[in-house]
């Protein structure tokens, strides 16, 4: 198979950690109800009205938290992304809980139906396709209106690939912005990683495999050839992480081609003493004196010569400061 090949491939290279098969296998087995019960605290299973954002597993259903578990089979009702993939989750369960969709293109109409089930009395639980709600998600829309209506709002945490990714990568983790996914054309990209270029944090991505290597082109062009770290499968039996600076990993996927499964993109902070680290207020007060002067093209060469900041990340920015990049 395609996907086992590559995974043993990458074994080979010491750049990728795949995990056993038998894990997995284990989690692909439907839990009796009558066994799932055991596990389960009965005096756990009432729950107060209100709200619970509720995380679910990534990959390995054997990841789902008992709490989470207890909740999914008390709720009066379950909102998910896409009923299809959160039918599987129930149904190896063996729970009977109605889903109702709710996602970005349902969001306007179906926001103030949860909120009349919520202010009813109801126990919604607020879950993703896979990982934690709200994150890259438009259930933070929910969570605001129902907090304007004086509903109880509660956090039922577990796995978040952000976070799995980030702890996998090798990275600082002591500071860290997630950022979701970048803008799908370059130009766009490219000028949000402008904005991203001096944050003193380790960076976290979402992306999508058909884009994966023009992004990475695009971080290494922006951020400079930083460490970085490309995470898919995670919790999977072929769970990959592939370690090398930006520039390497571009290169690997532009031959290697896009990747299988979902992708966390992690990216090492600038360099203390680098100029993306350097102070923006710093940067701006340059180009204010050289704009006095000089043209928006003149000053951003003489600046970037002079400091050594990326002439795109500076052109960029004496366009905005001289008005013309609005």
């Amino acid at each position: 198979m395609p996907r086992r090949q590559d995974a043993q491939k990458a074994s080979e290279g010491g750049s990728a950690r795949v995990i056993s098969a038998e894990g997995e296998a284990s989690a692909a087995q439907p839990i009796e109800v009558q066994a799932r019960s055991k596990l389960l605290d009965a005096s756990a299973t009432r729950f107060a009205p209100g709200l619970y954002l509720t995380a679910t597993p990534i990959g390995n259903l054997r990841d789902i938290t008992l709490r989470a578990l207890d909740l999914l089979t008390a709720a009066d009702l379950v909102a998910c992304e896409d009923t299809r993939v959160s039918l599987r989750l129930i149904a190896h369960f063996g729970l009977a809980t109605p889903l109702v969709a709710y996602h970005e293109h349902n969001a306007e109409r179906m926001r103030p139906k949860l909120i009349e089930r919520l202010k009813a009395g109801a126990v919604v639980a607020l879950i993703s396709d896979a990982g934690t709600p709200l994150v890259s998600d438009p259930g933070w829309k929910l969570v605001q209106a129902a907090l304007a209506e004086g509903i109880p709002v509660s956090a039922l945490p577990g796995p978040s690939a952000a976070l799995a990714g980030l702890l996998l990568s090798g990275l600082p983790s002591d500071r860290f912005l997630f950022a979701g996914f970048l803008p799908p054309k370059s130009a766009a990209r490219k000028r949000s990683l402008s904005e991203l270029s001096t944050v003193p944090a380790t960076l976290v991505f979402f992306e999508t495999a058909p884009r994966l290597a023009a992004s990475l082109g695009d971080m290494a062009e922006i951020l400079g050839d930083r460490p970085a770290a490309v995470a898919r499968e995670l919790t999977k039996l072929y769970e990959e992480v592939r370690r090398r600076p930006l520039a390497a990993l571009a290169a690997h996927y532009r031959v290697a081609g896009p990747p299988k499964g979902e992708i966390v993109v992690v990216v090492g902070p600038p360099a203390a003493g680098t100029p993306e680290a350097l102070d923006d207020e710093a940067l701006d007060a340059s180009l204010n004196a050289a704009l006095a002067t000089m043209s928006v093209k003149d000053a951003s060469e003489a600046v970037a010569a002079a400091t050594g900041h990326p002439r795109r990340r500076v052109y960029q920015r004496a366009l905005a400061l001289s008005g013309r990049g609005r």
